[in-house]
């Protein structure tokens, strides 16, 4: 696995949890709290990894994260 293939997999997670994708058993459920969570985990990562990432990487995570942050936003009706 590559750290792509890891963001996309958190990506993933997060829209799963917002309730935008269906979860590996086929329901389609709203988790804000694992949602949060997962969203947190790639902020996390955007943390300690700046520095130490090819741009592409780079860029797929901050595209990822401004994705992710305003879909949360939509979702649970806050504006972070």
């Amino acid at each position: 696995m590559d750290f792509a293939t890891f963001l996309l997999s958190l990506s993933h997670s997060v829209r799963m949890h917002l309730g935008d994708a269906p979860q590996p058993d086929g329901a389609v459920e709203r988790d804000l709290i694992l949602a949060r969570q997962s969203l947190d985990i790639l902020e996390l990562l955007q943390e300690k990894t700046r520095g130490n990432l090819t741009g592409a990487e780079e860029r797929l995570l901050e595209q990822s994260l401004h994705e992710l942050r305003l879909r949360f936003a939509e979702v649970s009706g806050s504006p972070r």
